[in-house]
């Protein structure tokens, strides 16, 4: 006699089997941090120790920082792996609108790729040079695009869940464009010696910006001061 089996036993493996495949083809993906650390020596720790009291008026014993804002940027470069190469020397080389400043180099706590895979390149409350005037208490958000490359859907949506991911972590007030940073000139927050260094910025833009905090509402942040 030959063994038929049971019709329910094909139902229960054809349910198995379609769970599991539209578990694997879900369009949303799961929030993850891929570490991926720039270099932090003694020498990046001592410069930027030199930028928290020189530039920002702070005396530390440590490079570290309380975060209260999210400063998010874009890179004007195409592509991960050169962005990280230019983050990575602990000094800054070909920018004298910068090395007049600090020979410290620029840097950020995250780096988002252009299909929203979220990278650390250093821990969140890590000092980085990315923000005049605000570094000691921005995380800054790097994010692979330009003017002529626009911010993706898919950073969009990985900006919002990292923001959120530092919000449940820390005090997080504000949550700005890069472009915005010189609102806070006339605000307390404002650490910056030199009254004439600045920098002109468009990153990422209005547009993005504007999305990014309609999707934050509900966490009920500060609004960027006005000039």
């Amino acid at each position: 006699m030959k063994f038929r089996p049971l019709k329910s036993s094909y139902y229960l493996a054809g349910l198995v089997f379609l769970s599991f495949w539209l578990f694997s083809c879900s369009p949303e993906s799961t929030f993850r941090i891929i570490d991926k650390p720039i270099t932090w020596n003694q020498e990046r720790e001592d410069l930027s120790i030199q930028y928290l009291k020189t530039r920002h008026g702070l005396d530390q014993k440590t490079a570290s920082i309380d975060p209260k804002m999210v400063v998010v940027h874009w890179t004007a470069i195409d592509n991960i792996e050169v962005t990280f190469d230019v983050f990575n020397p602990p000094t800054i080389a070909g920018r004298a609108d910068l090395t007049e400043a600090s020979n410290l180099n620029v840097s950020s706590q995250f780096l988002i790729d252009r299909d929203g895979t979220i990278f650390r390149l250093l821990p969140d409350t890590t000092f980085a040079r990315h923000t005049i005037g605000l570094n000691y208490l921005a995380i800054g958000v790097e994010n692979i695009g330009s003017d002529e490359m626009p911010l993706t859907k898919k950073q969009l949506k990985a900006n919002e869940e990292l923001v959120r991911y530092l919000e449940r972590k820390y005090e997080i007030d504000y949550v700005i464009g890069h472009h915005e940073y010189q609102n806070f000139q006339s605000t307390d927050l404002w650490k910056e010696a030199d009254p004439d260094y600045r920098t002109v910025k468009t990153d990422p833009g209005d547009a993005f910006m504007n999305k990014l905090r309609k999707n934050l509402e509900d966490l009920n942040l500060k609004p960027v001061p006005k000039l």
